[in-house]
């Protein structure tokens, strides 16, 4: 029996918590054995789920990638401004990693990471988690098959919810390109682009074009007698916002009547308290915690809507839509080949097939798939994130992967797209993709 592969983690994220909780469910497969995190709550809680040595707890990516190498990969759940930095020392130190998306923040980082890993010879497996998802696995499979013929066109489109939108791209990590955090694009439709690169897997992107803006988050469209924090200053009154009772985007709405939706963001500066109390967390809101802020009063400076188009070297094109503050969130997705086309809503688990019927009385065949896997499903991204674990603990003992997992260049065409088109939008133009040279 082939033992289990020894892991350590880096940055104990909410991410890299999921992707390592493989190693609860499969023990003989993943061992988590060190950890690494500025925090000291979050090296404590990963040595006390995984019964790690304090000799095994570090708070550096640096500190740990000096020690003797203890383990056979990293996985690096790090924020996306901090993945160069922490990836490279651990590459050099000869570990293999498994890396959050966007695996970098500029194209410059991005080509810094894959020539480091190729000139050490190390595997890194991009964190692309949809492809993994049984929905987006069996179209793609498809796709392979030939059942629509050569691909035509992609069109994908992500609705982004309203309370998801206000919590990360107005008042949170991601509001402000300032911060050194990934765009809107990157960080919320990576997985998209990523996708589309890989139903076009080995046909290079040439050209990108892009639209977007901020049109619904300023200052100039709050409402009338809106306050610049929900929940008052904890001096004056509870609430100091005359219109928060009626607000959409209420604080109180979104995290006190919801305080477990987006926990893993709104909560931590919490994190020192083992079970903060709602009232815990209204005082949190009263003070100068930012997702109390107006979400008209915030400092974002990044889009709230955006449409990539993308021109494939083969002649074939995509399109990608991505709107903010919506009320129901879902991801599509419709590709046309020469020989038919596969429609799909992926929150639904299902999609038509369909074929061209020239018959008398016909116009088309259609056949609709339901995987109907939902219900079961473990883990977030319909069942993505533990499948993805799984794929790298195959790629790392030399099996043979699912139709799920490629090589980092198609990791790179999804980056490539997404730089491109925020260049793209920045400066109303068209952005060629040039060949690079290896």
């Amino acid at each position: 029996m082939t033992s289990p592969l020894k892991a350590v983690i880096v940055g104990a994220g909410h991410r890299a918590l999921i992707y390592a909780s493989y190693a609860k469910q499969y023990p003989d497969e993943l061992q988590i054995v060190g950890v690494a995190d500025p925090i000291e709550g979050r090296r404590e809680l990963v040595a006390r789920l995984y019964n790690l040595a304090p000799e095994r707890c570090y708070s550096t990516a640096d500190a740990l990638a000096a020690q003797p190498r203890f383990a056979d990969v990293a996985i690096n759940g790090t924020m996306d401004h901090q993945h160069l930095a922490t990836s490279l020392p651990l590459l050099e130190a000869g570990y293999d990693l498994l890396l959050e998306k966007p695996f970098a923040i500029s194209e410059a980082q991005m080509w810094t990471l894959v020539d480091s890993a190729r000139a050490h010879g190390r595997k890194v497996m991009i964190c692309h988690v949809l492809r993994f998802a049984p929905f987006y696995a069996a179209i793609r499979q498809r796709v392979l098959d030939g059942v629509i013929g050569d691909l035509i066109s992609v069109q994908s489109v992500e609705h982004v919810a309203y309370h998801h939108m206000s919590t990360a791209f107005v008042r949170g990590k991601w509001a402000r390109s300032i911060d050194g955090y990934a765009s809107m694009l990157m960080a919320k439709c990576c997985h998209d682009l990523d996708l589309i690169a890989w139903m076009k897997s080995g046909v290079r992107p040439r050209s990108v074009t892009s639209h977007g803006s901020n049109f619904q988050f300023r200052p100039e469209k709050a409402p009338p007698g809106a306050a610049a924090r929900c929940l008052g200053d904890g001096v004056t009154s509870l609430s100091d916002c005359p219109i928060e009772p009626d607000c959409l985007y209420s604080a109180r709405k979104h995290y006190i009547d919801h305080p477990d939706r987006w926990s893993f963001y709104v909560w931590d500066g919490l994190e020192h308290l083992e079970s903060p109390t709602l009232d815990d967390k209204i005082v949190s809101l009263r003070g100068d915690n930012p997702y109390g802020r107006c979400v008209w009063a915030c400092d974002m400076d990044v889009v709230d809507h955006q449409v990539v188009g993308i021109e494939f070297e083969d002649g074939a094109t995509a399109t990608h839509a991505m709107i903010g503050g919506t009320a129901k969130p879902g991801r599509s997705i419709h590709l046309v080949g020469t020989l038919g086309e596969i429609e799909g809503f992926f929150e639904e688990d299902r999609f038509a097939v369909r074929h061209i019927d020239p018959r008398p009385g016909h116009e088309y065949a259609e056949e609709w798939v339901d995987l109907d896997l939902r219900a079961g499903e473990e883990g977030a991204h319909g069942g993505g994130d533990l499948r993805l674990v799984a794929d790298f603990v195959r790629v790392i003992r030399g099996e043979a992967p699912s139709i799920s997992t490629t090589t980092l260049d198609d990791s790179v065409a999804g980056h490539l797209i997404g730089f491109s088109a925020d260049r793209a939008m920045q400066e109303r133009r068209l952005v060629e993709l040039a060949p690079r040279e290896r």
